[in-house]
């Protein structure tokens, strides 16, 4: 770790700057970087917490971002109290390098008050590293145990709401496409059914796949290395165009790979399937697609 740190010439520009600030009292770094074999790549971000004396300097004045480097755009959380201590973040995309710098400045007791706890809060059992720490904030803190956000095996219950709450968006594509309302269609189509509830039950074959040990990543950006091949073609076939027709196919092949999915991830859960909902929604859903306009 010490050799990362001291050749990473980002993370020794932030230590500088961090240790001319009175008011910056720790510095740590976050998420993938400090994963042990984790994959890095040209737009791999920097997950930066810096505890403070006051967040508020640094919410109302935003030139300190230009610090480290000429800035491009910033996404911007408000401000928010956790556990009593403020805190907010700065997503901050730079123009040179690709450097994107994902910033959380929150009050130091937040460090103080997570080094007393038995467990860490995801955010830091995901991995970090203790760059900066001028008051010894996180003496205490317990060691990552790198599972944080590895998906657990769903309740029944948790499997059947998904398949009801899946299906019942369903007939909200198929209200869409038939006023021929492209944005909404899109929306419940493509976000909603796939990208909310075909990429919870993906996770979920992941997790069996891999013995509940693996996380997807973030917006399951992680999936295609570990969901079937042919799996994956399906759901790729299930993006098109702004056509009406090829939509109303989209939805329908969505609702088959969901069911083929659900189906086999409930035989390795032990839930049944509710196929006679299933049936009864798929009438519903050509019944729409059938009726005439006037």
């Amino acid at each position: 770790m010490n050799d990362l740190i001291s050749n990473d010439r980002v993370i020794q520009h932030l230590l500088k700057w961090a240790e001319q600030r009175e008011s910056v009292r720790a510095v740590l770094l976050t998420s993938t970087r400090t994963m042990p074999g984790a994959s890095l790549d040209p737009f791999s971000d920097y997950d930066v917490i810096l505890a403070v004396t006051d967040i508020h300097p640094f919410f109302e004045d935003r030139g300190w971002l230009g610090d480290f480097g000429p800035v491009l755009v910033v996404y911007r959380d408000p401000i928010r109290v956790e556990h009593g201590c403020e805190r907010f973040a700065y997503i901050t995309q730079y123009e040179t390098d690709r450097l994107k710098i994902d910033f959380t400045v929150m009050q130091a007791e937040w460090l103080h008050h997570t080094a007393g706890s038995p467990s860490l809060p995801d955010e830091l059992d995901v991995g970090y590293w203790v760059l900066l720490d001028k008051d010894n904030l996180t003496d205490g803190l317990q060691p990552p145990t790198y599972t944080a956000y590895i998906p657990t095996p769903p309740t029944e219950e948790a499997y059947l709401e998904l398949i009801e709450v899946f299906f019942h968006d369903a007939t909200y594509a198929a209200k869409h496409l038939w006023r021929g309302d492209l944005l909404p269609a899109k929306q419940s189509i493509d976000c909603v059914l796939k990208f909310k509830k075909i990429r919870q039950l993906l996770e979920w074959q992941m997790g069996f796949d891999t013995g509940w040990s693996i996380k997807a990543g973030a917006y399951g950006k992680g999936l295609k290395k570990y969901v079937h091949p042919e799996i994956w073609a399906a759901l790729g076939k299930t993006y098109v165009g702004a056509g009406s027709e090829e939509n109303w196919n989209a939805l329908f092949e969505t609702v088959e790979l969901f069911r083929h999915v659900a189906i086999t991830v409930g035989e390795h859960l032990g839930y049944a399937y509710p196929h006679d909902m299933d049936r009864r929604i798929m009438v519903y859903l050509h019944e729409v697609k059938a009726l005439a306009r006037d």
